[in-house]
């Protein structure tokens, strides 16, 4: 299933879900008449978009927000911190083509630094998948949870399913006490295929997938990578912040 197509459906069983977009249609667009009047477009003002968002969910709605992550979480930070994050709603941020997505664009497109923003807003969760299938796997828990939310959107495939490892949903192949890559969100398919190539060299790798960031599953985390002699991050994001 799509994300569209499971966010449609999420709606159509609760009548509170509003899904809206500044400009950003890609994600949605197969949907949107379906949606009526609970799409909302507000063209290129992600302030207004955030703002509108909030005052929204203060009448008890659950707005699902769409921007590119890089306008979205940049030019409507303080409305996220103020309107959303302090007084803690229930609006789902999604990110459209964050990190290094957008090639053609650039580095104006190009989002290396949302999560370590979303992470100073306070109360806010934020969900980083792997692929277009953990996306929409999630999407309802993360949607119904009563939390604001920031989900960097996908539409990468991997091509093998993986299931979560123990209720703090990490996912983990190979054992090793050598090397251990870890890594979150689009580039791990790119993490992946490093582990195959390290092994074929010979080496012990093993592979830690957290989409998960905040919370984060810590004292899972910690017992993972314990005895490894080598950890390896491999994310697409600018260092600080995290």
């Amino acid at each position: 299933m799509k994300y569209q197509e499971k966010l449609l459906a999420l709606s159509q069983d609760n009548s509170d879900i509003l899904v809206m977009t500044a400009e950003n249609r890609a994600p949605l667009r197969e949907i949107i008449p379906d949606l009526g009047e609970r799409f909302i477009d507000t063209g290129i003002t992600e302030q207004t978009l955030v703002g509108m968002a909030a005052g929204l969910a203060l009448r008890g709605r659950i707005p699902v927000v769409h921007g590119l992550a890089s306008f979205l979480t940049m030019r409507a930070f303080e409305f996220i911190r103020t309107d959303i994050g302090i007084p803690h709603l229930p609006v789902k941020l999604v990110g459209f083509i964050p990190g290094l997505l957008s090639e053609a664009n650039g580095p104006t497109h190009q989002a290396l630094e949302d999560i370590g923003l979303m992470l100073q807003i306070p109360g806010m969760r934020v969900f980083s998948p792997a692929t277009h299938e953990e996306l929409v796997s999630e999407l309802e828990n993360i949607i119904f949870d009563p939390h604001p939310w920031y989900i960097r959107y996908t539409q990468r495939e991997h091509g093998e399913a993986f299931p979560f490892i123990g209720k703090e949903k990490i996912r983990s192949w190979g054992q090793a006490n050598k090397v251990m890559l870890l890594t979150h969100g689009t580039l791990f398919t790119e993490a992946y295929q490093t582990q195959k190539l390290l092994e074929l060299l010979g080496l012990e790798v093993a592979l830690l997938h957290v989409p998960y960031l905040s919370p984060l599953p810590e004292k899972a985390l910690l017992n993972s990578i314990e005895g490894s002699e080598h950890l390896v991050v491999i994310e697409d994001h600018f260092k600080g912040g995290l």
